[in-house]
């Protein structure tokens, strides 16, 4: 804590990307001229794109091109603001990418409109006249399937208008839970004063002494509880904007219109939520297991974050850490792991946290640049994790833009959350089977149950509300505060089960979670952790065939819909069996925990 942080330029450039090697064929100027460019050349085709098999294909190499230009400038310039958010230079670089993105979008608004035009039958036979159409055979069809959803132009004109009028709600709840916030103070472990926020309610909400924890959570959620009727109020508004797009857009409700982009039926989401109905008798299980542990009469919802040991993990240095994550990963497979040792020599990772350098962690990259990660690694075990998750983004997209062509290679959102999270389980399992002490191993057991209350259980707990929210809506339910709150409030009771008391402080989470201001989201979390332990389950235990089914997965892109991309690596999300892997290996760990005890 009490560490220095170093300014870039005192970090050893063995531990920064290369982000050079973005630009080096052509400097920033002459790609964004080069943008423009592109973006007249397209102005030039409007009235024309449908013509011919010829001219569409014109347009579509152009816009690749267009794309792909806007793409590298684009995100070479946030990453290099990222590097150090204090360089005016890089925030004015950025701002003018922003700008230019904006222009481009605002500039060629014309042309979905104006390929809907057409029947789709005049596509099929464009792409039999033309053979290089075909790899624009799922991206068109992509196109068209909003056809029945698209509007006429003086519609489409209207809605657009409308649409600067809507996310008010949004915007009042943003505000409330970051720009006006004030939680008050609380007095830490060591009875000194400290101010709460959001940022460190984790930390005391976790801490060892349960005073803290009970501090912590009254003052969380007297200041949600303090604001619930405005809260209410603007997640009312979010969900009439949802009912308005979902009707004028002819879907049947906003559940379908959320799901549609993926092309996923709303029977997954009501699958999710019934098989996990059906497995609170393992939650409740481990819920009482908890309260055993920790010894108390009464177990409280600001004690379901408390550690169950007392001991923390060594340091691990990052060459260490690194050789972990290699050693971990290695039931994916000697091509992996070679694949993946190429963002250790080629400089994809950008390691050590500096002064004005973006917090947290991600991965990103362009379809021609290196899959770059930057992380802000501190020699805990959480960066150890951190570090896996992130490569396993890198490594999708890597495999992904290896192997497809550039209107294919994005993944979609619904399964990008999985390959970084096999990882984190590979990784988890590693350290569990290497660990030297009991405490090190009711670590490592206790980290992957939390990981599946806290994203499969308890986002689907979420995406419930969401569901019974908008039934309510349908149905002429006033949407009050006291409806928001009985209706989570019965709910938390429902996941926790008997031994946890649901304080009344928790019928006011509801208004804290900004997920659900992007309605029908969190869901992909329960899927995606579901996917992933099933895929990194049957890789440890040697299913054949497995780990060449999965790197095909990482190598599909967005070549096709989520569902039938996860279906080469063996899961089916229309069925309930991997919800059931998942929550069955959740069961098999809980007794391995109790084990340890007796």
């Amino acid at each position: 804590m009490g560490k220095t942080v170093k300014k870039r330029s005192e970090i050893d450039n063995k531990y920064k990307w290369n982000l050079e090697k973005m630009v080096e064929a052509k400097s920033f100027d002459e790609l964004y001229q080069e943008v423009i460019q592109k973006k007249e050349q397209i102005q030039n085709m409007q009235g024309h794109i449908m013509s011919s098999s010829a001219s569409l294909l014109s347009y579509l190499k152009t816009s690749d091109e267009l794309d792909r230009v806007l793409e590298q400038i684009y995100v070479y310039a946030h990453m290099l603001c990222d590097e150090d958010t204090t360089n005016t230079q890089a925030q004015e670089r950025k701002m003018k990418t922003e700008t230019l993105n904006d222009d481009v979008n605002e500039a060629l608004a014309f042309v979905r409109p104006e390929i809907l035009s057409c029947p789709y039958d005049t596509v099929l036979k464009y792409i039999e006249e033309k053979r290089e159409l075909e790899e624009y055979r799922f991206a068109l069809e992509s196109i068209f399937r909003y056809q029945k959803h698209t509007l006429s132009k003086g519609e489409e004109a209207i809605i657009a208008a409308a649409s600067n009028a809507f996310g008010t709600g949004d915007d009042v709840f943003y505000n409330l839970d970051n720009a006006d916030i004030y939680l008050g103070t609380i007095k830490d472990e060591n009875d000194e004063e400290v101010e709460l926020t959001n940022s460190n309610y984790g930390y005391y909400v976790g801490s060892q002494n349960r005073r803290v924890r009970e501090d912590a959570f009254k003052a969380m959620y007297k200041y949600f509880g303090d604001f619930k009727n405005t809260i209410a109020a603007a997640l009312k508004g979010q969900i009439k904007e949802n009912f308005f797009y979902s009707k004028v857009r002819n879907y049947n409700s906003p559940l379908e219109a959320s799901l549609f982009h993926d092309n996923i039926d709303i029977s997954v989401y009501h699958n999710l939520i019934d098989t996990v109905h059906e497995h609170f008798k393992d939650m409740y299980r481990y819920m009482s297991f908890r309260k055993q542990v920790l010894g108390y009469d009464e177990m409280h919802m600001y004690d379901v974050y408390a550690d169950l040991i007392q001991e923390k993990p060594k340091e691990i240095p990052f060459e260490e850490g690194k050789e972990i994550v290699l050693e971990a990963l290695k039931p994916l497979g000697m091509e992996y792991i070679s694949s993946l040792q190429r963002a250790f020599t080629e400089k994809w990772i950008d390691i050590y946290p500096n002064r004005g350098k973006k917090s947290g962690a991600y991965s990103w990259g362009t379809y021609d640049s290196y899959p770059y990660l930057s992380v802000n690694y501190d020699n805990r075990i959480d960066s150890v994790s951190t570090l896996a998750h992130e490569l396993g983004h890198s490594m999708h997209s890597y495999y992904s833009n290896k192997n497809q062509s550039f209107i294919n290679h994005g993944y979609p959102i619904f399964l990008a959350e999985i390959a970084s999270t096999v990882n984190e389980i590979l990784l988890n399992d590693y350290l569990y089977k290497n660990a030297e002490t009991k405490e090190e191993k009711i670590l490592y057991l206790t980290e992957f149950l939390e990981k599946v209350r806290t994203t499969i259980y308890r986002q689907t707990m979420f995406a419930e509300f969401e569901m019974l929210m908008h039934e309510k809506e349908a149905n002429g339910v006033p949407l009050t505060e006291q409806e928001f709150s009985n209706t989570y409030y019965e709910l938390n009771k429902l996941y926790y089960g008997p031994d946890v008391i649901s304080d009344n402080e928790i019928r006011y989470e509801w208004a804290r979670i900004p997920h659900f201001y992007d309605s029908f989201y969190v869901y992909k979390y329960a899927t995606g952790l579901s996917s992933a332990i099933a895929i990194a389950y049957d890789i440890l235990n040697g299913v054949e065939g497995v780990k060449e089914r999965y790197l095909e997965f990482l190598s599909s892109g967005g070549s096709d819909y989520p569902l039938e991309i996860l279906k080469r690596v063996g899961i089916d999300m229309t069925t309930k069996e991997p919800i059931e892997k998942a929550l069955s290996v959740f069961e098999q760990k809980l007794q391995e925990l109790k084990a340890l005890y007796n």
